[in-house]
């Protein structure tokens, strides 16, 4: 992990005032943790969104990035399957003209330019401080099904290999991962290994009091995870103890 690059990220939003990261910022952590993550770019204007996408090539997810606007599908902030030039241009403006509808007083940084990615193995990782217990780590179904069915699991870091193992089991949509009706297994090794990078983090940066991941795509066994998306919230009164 490189602690230089990391702090940097944190010690920006410190002096900015702000205890909410970034996607990019996160996404860059994740980088740093060695979390795979699509290949991004931040675009400030359209025409700087067409030279990126050259480099990344379509089809492109974007999303608005804008450290006030946390919750970017309700600002209609985020727009998929982009598949020419002309497209991703009136994309990238019609994204801006929502930001600005839903928070006029938002600092907008710009627009992430993505790969596109599909799947249809999706979880969420995530860790919350609780007053009582420290760091809790969760882990469920992801994607829409996160907030609608509330298939997740709880539990208190730090984990050992058989406590992750566990959680796997323990929602409803175990299945869908292990192989269900002649489908392949997922990749749970690669799974788990997110798990503990995060779980490591977490103990490594305390002014870290949200972590959530959502969707990880989980590929066939043996082809890895990605995370889609990345949401990091900070407590800065916590800093002290740097990632190594």
């Amino acid at each position: 992990m490189s602690k230089s690059a990391i702090q940097q990220i944190i010690n920006l939003s410190n002096e900015e005032n702000r205890t909410v990261l970034t996607e990019i910022e996160s996404k860059q952590i994740l980088q740093h943790i060695g979390i795979p993550v699509p290949d991004f770019r931040l675009a400030t204007s359209a025409d700087e969104a067409v030279e990126l996408a050259q480099f990344i090539g379509f089809p492109l997810a974007m999303k608005i990035v804008s450290p006030k606007i946390i919750h970017k599908s309700d600002a209609k902030g985020v727009m998929l399957n982009i598949k020419n030039e002309s497209e991703l241009r009136s994309s990238y403006e019609e994204i801006i003209r929502n930001a600005k509808n839903y928070n006029p007083n938002a600092e907008i940084t710009g627009v992430s330019i993505q790969e596109m990615i599909k799947g249809d193995k999706e979880v969420i990782v995530g860790m919350y401080r609780d007053a009582v217990f420290g760091p809790v780590l969760l882990y469920g179904a992801g994607g829409i099904f996160v907030e609608v069915l509330r298939d997740i699991t709880l539990k208190v870091l730090p984990l050992a290999d058989r406590d992750i193992e566990n959680m796997f089991s323990e929602i409803q949509a175990s299945k869908i991962l292990t192989g269900y009706r002649g489908s392949p297994p997922a990749d749970l090794s690669s799974l788990k290994e997110i798990i503990q990078k995060i779980a490591k983090l977490s103990f490594e940066l305390p002014e870290i009091s949200e972590f959530e991941l959502n969707p990880v795509i989980v590929y066939e066994q043996g082809n890895g995870a990605v995370a889609l998306d990345a949401r990091i919230i900070l407590d800065h009164r916590k800093s002290g103890v740097e990632a190594s």
